[in-house]
This record gives C-alpha cells, structure tokens and sequence, in this order.
C-alpha cells in the first residue's frame, strides 16, 4: 500500500500546470473550501401581527381541489398537529388529514395519493418519529406519489431541532417551529397561488445536482449495543436501508460493498487506532465500488457510517483529461477513490474540511469537490 501510495503522489507530483491545465488548479495545490450553503429561507415573514391579516387570504380552489393543504404527520406528534390545524382552518384555509378525510376501505397508499391530487400544497410535519414511519412509507412508494408530488410544492415544518432532513427534501425551503414567525411565514406560503411559487425553494425533485454532497442518515453497527471499542462494528446487509432505496440502483453492489467492511481480518485487537484504519481502508474498497451508484461511506468510530450522496463524474472526467486513456487515468482514479474517498465523505458529512478557503471553482457547485480534496491531502502530505 505504501508503495501504491507513493507511485501515486510521484505521479501527480510530475505533473506541471500546462499539461493539467483547469484541473491544475483543482488537484495540485491551489486551495479550495466553498462554505458550506444552507437553504437561506425564501419566504418572507409577513409585516403584520395577526395571523389573519388581509395578506393572508386563502387562494380559490380550481376544478378537482378540495383542499389548500395535505398534511401529513406522525400519530406522536397529533396533539401540535391538531392545533396547528385548528389555526390554519380558523383563516380559512382547508386543511386534509387522514383521521378525518381518508376514506374507509382503501389503503393507506390509496388514499395518501387522492389527498395530494386533491390539495394545493403539502406540508410535511418532520420529526424523528415521522422519519421512520411516514417518510419511509412515501420513499418505498416513490414511484406512486412522484407524478403528483412534483406537481405540489412541499413545505416541510421542523418539529424536533437536529432532524435528518431526507435527500429529496434537502434542497427546500423548511419552516422551523422555533421561529416566533412561524405562522406568519407558513399563512404567507399557502396563501400564496402555485404558479407564484414555480422556481422557488418550495417546489420538489429539482435537478440532481442540487442533492450533490448532501449527507444522508448515517448507517449504525447491528451490534452496536454492547459493541467492545476494540472491535468493528457488524453492518446489515439484508436489504438497502430506507435512505438509499431511491439512490442505489444495483443492489448487489451495495451488499458487496458491505460485506468488504464486514469481512474486515484484524491482528491486534488491543490497538483502537489501528481498528479504525483498518475500517478506513476497508470503507474505502467499499467506495471504489459505491461510487458507480453516486454514494460515498465515510467514518470516524467503529460503529456508525456516514453517507454521502455525490457524483465524481466531473472528477473522474478532468483524471481522464489530464492523464489520458493510455496514461492510466482509471487507475489514478481508482486509486484515489481508494486512498481518499473515506476522508472526503466524512468531511462532506460534517461540512467542515480541514484546511483554508479557496476561490477556485471545482466540480460541485457551493462546495469542495473530490479532486480538490485530494490535492490539499497531498498537499498537506495526509493519506486519507
């Protein structure tokens, strides 16, 4: 592995800015962090103090609308969810839920896609709770709801601080309860006619480049209760976890990567930094494979792995550009997918990179693009 790491950094070393030309800049050594963007909220609060005020006036419902908003929600969460509502409905606004609107008989599935067809918005109410019961129920049944929910804008409201927000959500403008202007902010958003909202940051499954870099919920150790700090977490893989069913195409690929971390031969036990190399290297033979389905792994302890959700097509195009076909670009590529990629999905998942800001432009927009990372790790003379 030394070996293979030194040919690799003799071999970019060699290399001068004319023959690398824009990747140059990207891969030896001119420094690059974009900050790390959030969502900047796009919808305005209102001037006014009542909730009610006449900026508020609930849109006409057109033919086959029966109502201005579909919300969906966890049972735990009924109680804040119900006096939202009565807020909402108290302005004059028509508001659908299951417990009332849903009609007897049909599916769940059913009667979710008649209730979206039929309303003007959907807001999501997200908490911990949510995640793992109604948003796996619409990710597992993407194909249903796609059509009509890419046809409604969405507002997802944070009940709980610190939610994992989901991959197709990520790029929204969200509401957080927390905010004193919350209801003005909401009343203005529903209030507002859909055609007024196209373009904006209410309006779903937008280009996938806008998903680029963001961090999906980590994958946990089976084991990891009563997992010993000495030993390497155990990862699931009977099936694709919820939050990478609407990214992974192959999923032989996926238990092929798993089972590399899995199948990990450790030969000092005692050694809690030797463990977690090993797991470093092992995550990233895992990611040579994972980075045909735009999915990076990436981890700091033995139990828990980060996911990312990042294309390296840009990448993998300027190692072609600069080493040529008959120049080993694949291996180069490959190569430091190997070395590298467990480092970069961990500082894409945390959004922080170590080292200094940059102006120059890379591979993904906002943000610190793969072969940028890799030359400042060579540059700092940092294997991973």
């Amino acid at each position: 592995m030394l070996t293979c790491s030194f040919c690799f950094l003799i071999s970019v070393s060699v290399l001068d800015t004319n023959s690398v030309g824009t990747f140059g800049t990207c891969l030896l050594g001119f420094y690059q962090l974009f900050q790390i963007m959030e969502v900047s909220s796009e919808i305005s609060s209102a001037e006014s103090t009542s909730p009610s005020a006449s900026a508020s006036v609930p849109p006409s419902l057109r033919d086959g609308e029966q109502y201005h908003v579909f919300i969906s929600y966890s049972s735990t969460d009924y109680q804040w969810t119900h006096a939202l509502i009565d807020q909402l409905e108290s302005c004059g606004l028509q508001a659908c839920y299951h417990e009332r609107d849903f009609t007897p008989g049909r599916t769940v599935l059913e009667n979710m896609s008649d209730c979206i067809n039929e309303s003007q918005k959907v807001l999501l109410v997200l908490s911990a709770e949510f995640l793992r019961s109604r948003w796996c129920l619409l990710e597992a049944n993407m194909s249903l709801f796609r059509d009509c929910l890419e046809r409604k804008p969405i507002i997802p409201v944070m009940l709980e601080p610190d939610v994992s927000v989901p991959l197709h959500l990520c790029h929204l403008t969200y509401l957080e309860v927390s905010d004193p202007a919350f209801l003005k902010k909401l009343l203005r958003v529903l209030c507002t006619p859909n055609q007024q909202l196209q373009g904006s940051t209410v309006v779903p499954f937008q280009p996938p480049s806008i998903y680029n870099g963001k961090a999906l919920q980590p994958l946990t150790a089976v084991n990891e209760e009563g997992l010993n700090k000495w030993d390497c977490g155990q990862f699931s893989d009977m099936e694709v976890p919820d939050q990478l069913r609407l990214v992974i195409e192959d999923i032989n690929r996926y238990r092929e990567a798993v089972r590399i971390i899995n199948n990990i031969a450790l030969w000092k036990k005692d050694d809690m930094k030797y463990i977690l190399r090993e797991l470093q290297k092992a995550i990233g033979q895992a990611n040579v494979i994972l980075s045909e389905e735009k999915v990076l792994m990436g981890c700091r302890s033995n139990s828990k792995i980060h996911l990312v959700y990042v294309s390296l097509d840009g990448c993998k195009q300027k190692f072609a550009e600069t080493f040529g076909e008959d120049g080993g670009a694949e291996e180069m590529f490959q190569r430091a997918v190997l070395f590298f990629s467990c480092g970069y999905a961990c500082c894409l998942g945390k959004r922080h990179f170590p080292f200094p800001q940059s102006a120059s432009v890379g591979h993904m927009e906002g943000k610190v693009c793969f072969c940028q990372y890799v030359s400042q790790q060579l540059s700092r003379g940092e294997w991973n």
